[in-house]
């Protein structure tokens, strides 16, 4: 399958969130999946990084809005580069080109992406498909926002998101679609 990984830029290699989502490309990696990253730091390079020395294939989605701003280039660990002008751009090729995503967690610019997603979804713009937000932060985040906000959401569109515990998780879940 064709899995985008979306994520924070923060997390560093020693920490926790670096480590898990390096965890995570190595498992997708080594289920002969291709990885979809937005292909700079933090999260999106951990999963690039298992992903590759675990034999599967990356693909960085980059743009130049985000390098100017940044100041960076890809990891080095993307294989293949689909480089965008925006970051419009770059969201729509992460979500229209994956048949899952998971969404690790992250700040502003990941709920963005699992926000666009899901009302691609709710909307039929894309056919639906798994959308695994792991970790407490997703359920919690999600918890308050059906709490206040509850009514705006169809049952039928709630489902389209599944939350799971960690990233074995995630790939437990991928394997358990129809």
């Amino acid at each position: 399958m064709r899995i985008t990984v979306f994520g924070g830029s923060k997390p560093r290699p020693g920490e926790t969130a670096y480590e898990e989502a390096l965890t995570l490309g190595r498992l997708l990696g080594a289920a002969g999946h291709t990885v979809l990253t937005g292909g700079y730091i933090g999260t999106m390079e951990a999963v690039s990084r298992g992903a590759a020395e675990s034999g599967g294939h990356v693909i960085g989605v980059t743009c130049a809005e985000i390098e100017t701003w940044r100041g960076i280039g890809p990891n080095p660990w993307v294989q293949e580069e689909i480089r965008r002008a925006t970051l419009n751009e770059r969201l729509r090729t992460l979500i229209e080109s994956c048949e899952a995503a998971i969404a690790l967690p992250g700040g502003i610019g990941t709920l963005t992406e699992v926000s666009l997603m899901w009302s691609q979804m709710q909307i039929r713009a894309i056919s639906p498909r798994p959308l695994l937000l792991v970790g407490e932060g997703w359920q919690r985040t999600f918890e308050a926002f059906f709490a206040s906000l509850g009514a705006y959401v169809a049952p039928a569109d709630r489902a389209l998101l599944t939350f799971v515990p960690d990233v074995t998780g995630a790939v437990r879940a991928l394997g358990e679609r129809p």
